[in-house]
């Protein structure tokens, strides 16, 4: 009877390490939907378990009353110690191994889900795909952006020496030469149409002047959420000049003003026009509004002399310009009214298409895009002939619009890719640059994105960056400012975020795909860059 109760003992170890997690198929175990399934069945399996121990300890409990001799009851207690030892074994295995290979995607607190998460380092390139690739799709822009870069300087002094003439020289804005800044300009355009970027600076009419106050002045109350933005206010000349100050007789001219002049800046009401409602700052809605009056009066005086039509593309953005030719072309233009920031290249302009913030109405941001075209026309210098550089960005500018026009828009920008690039370009050594190593390049430059993504940590490449060369000559102000994270509107915008990380994503993973794509090959064996690239819209 003992030898037939060990029997039983052995049967149920038996069945226990049989059935224990371990020789489950493996595959099964990361099935998220099968998981509740299989718990269900372990905790079954184990209270069948403890049903047949018991049963079982009764039975033993019984035969040892018919037992006689201590050898005989020794020997049970050693065969229960042993099946005891062996099952707490299998227990504690199982609460070791089990939660190990069932698991839950990881969700973090912005309801970002890390399953099916890619990262940049792993994805491989080609190097001769990605040669071809360049010379078909970026080469020809080379030579067509300067045709365009003719044209749109040559239009852009047209409109804005028309918009001068309908202007009042002494009561409105006063209409300065134009910046042109954005990939036409930088020479790293990646698609058609030609989409160009100019910023239009205004000054105040005499006597008025403007005075600026920055987010990094010492005494400011201007939000902390407000990184990077200043507003302008319109100063009065009382109290600038003597003439406004003091009684100089009626024989005695001032040399600067004319003694109308400010009784026809008071009349005309230039605050009333240009400010913010009982303020004196400078209103970004105001200026905008009277910027796209007077640039359909200024097209209006010169269209007769243009064979094509002009249009706003963007109600919400009044120099958003679009040209349309008789052939079907198009040349997009983005006048962008600004207003210069003392004896500087930084400009305060009156918005950024892609902002986020919730900036008031006379909260103006920063642009130093003038300082980091000349810092990406610099850094080359002591870069390798030919280096790779900006085919990184327009390889990584090309797949963000690619994916884009697939998933829709985000707030992800080429500004943000080409942030990114030119903090690369300050760390790396010049040799690393080689053409030869554009596959690595372009791999360090996705990787710098998706890091900063996930820390949500992007700095402005200019201010507070000690690693700008002094050639490039910051304003100290800016040099020595807090370094500015353009990434920081989304530690609580959640959703706007989880948009820009899934569409990051999604671009790692169709980035091969759309690179083989947009790669023509030919039969005979030749490269598609002796073909013209075809339109990339």
């Amino acid at each position: 009877m003992m030898q037939g109760a060990i029997a039983r003992v052995c049967i149920v170890v038996a069945a226990a390490i049989l059935n224990h997690p371990l020789f489950f198929p493996s595959e099964n175990t990361t099935i998220p939907e099968q998981d509740d399934d299989l718990l269900a069945r372990m905790r079954e399996h184990q209270e069948k378990l403890e049903a047949e121990q018991q049963r079982l300890e009764q039975e033993i409990a019984k035969a040892e009353q018919a037992l006689t001799g201590d050898q005989d009851s020794y020997g049970w207690y050693f065969w229960s110690a042993l099946c005891l030892v062996i099952f707490l074994t299998i227990e504690v295995c199982r609460q070791e191994i089990v939660p190990a290979e069932i698991h839950d995607p990881v969700e973090d607190e912005d309801g970002y889900s890390s399953a099916g998460y890619l990262n940049a380092k792993a994805v491989a390139f080609d190097k001769g795909v990605l040669n071809n690739f360049c010379k078909t799709r970026f080469l020809p822009f080379a030579h067509e952006s300067g045709r365009v870069r003719e044209f749109v300087e040559g239009f852009a002094d047209d409109l804005l020496e028309a918009l001068r003439s309908v202007c009042d020289r002494e009561a409105d804005l006063e209409v300065e030469d134009f910046v042109g800044i954005g990939s036409v300009f930088e020479s790293w355009r990646v698609c058609k149409p030609a989409t160009c970027d100019l910023i239009v600076p205004f000054a105040p009419p005499q006597p008025y002047r403007f005075q600026f106050q920055l987010w990094c002045d010492p005494f400011t109350d201007i939000p902390l959420d407000l990184q990077g933005y200043g507003r302008i206010q319109l100063k009065k000349p009382n109290g600038d000049c003597l003439c406004g100050s003091t009684n100089l007789g009626d024989d005695m001219l001032c040399l600067l003003h004319n003694r109308n002049d400010f009784d026809k800046l008071d009349e005309l009401t230039l605050e009333e026009r240009l400010c913010a409602r009982d303020t004196a700052y400078l209103s970004k809605d105001q200026l905008m509004r009277w910027f796209q009056i007077s640039v359909t009066k200024a097209w209006g005086q010169i269209s007769h002399k243009y064979d094509f039509e002009l249009a706003f593309r963007n109600l919400d953005f009044p120099g958003a310009l679009q040209i349309r030719f008789r052939s079907g072309k198009t040349v997009v233009l983005n006048v962008t009214p600004a207003v210069l920031f003392e004896d500087s290249d930084a400009y305060l302009i009156s918005h950024f298409p892609s902002d986020t913030s919730n900036a008031s109405d006379i909260h103006w941001q920063l642009s130093l895009t003038v300082y980091e075209r000349n810092l990406l026309k610099h850094l080359p210098i002591k870069l390798p002939t030919n280096s790779c550089h900006i085919y990184c960005l327009q390889i990584v500018s090309f797949l963000h619009k690619k994916q884009t026009a697939l998933t829709g828009r985000c707030a992800l920008t080429n500004y943000h890719i080409k942030t990114a690039l030119l903090h690369l370009l300050l760390s790396k050594p010049p040799s690393m640059w080689q053409p030869q190593n554009l596959d690595h390049r372009l791999q360090d430059l996705l990787s710098f994105l998706q890091k900063s993504l996930e820390e949500k940590r992007l700095y402005h490449v200019i201010v507070g960056n000690p690693h700008v060369p002094i050639e490039i000559q910051i304003p100290i102000i800016f040099r020595t400012a807090e370094p500015i994270n353009l990434f920081r509107p989304l530690v609580l915008q959640r959703q706007i975020y989880a948009k820009m990380v899934e569409h990051f994503q999604e671009m790692i993973r169709n980035t091969s795909v759309l690179v083989q794509e947009y790669t023509p090959h030919l039969p005979n064996g030749h490269t598609g860059h002796e073909l013209n690239s075809p339109d990339v819209g």
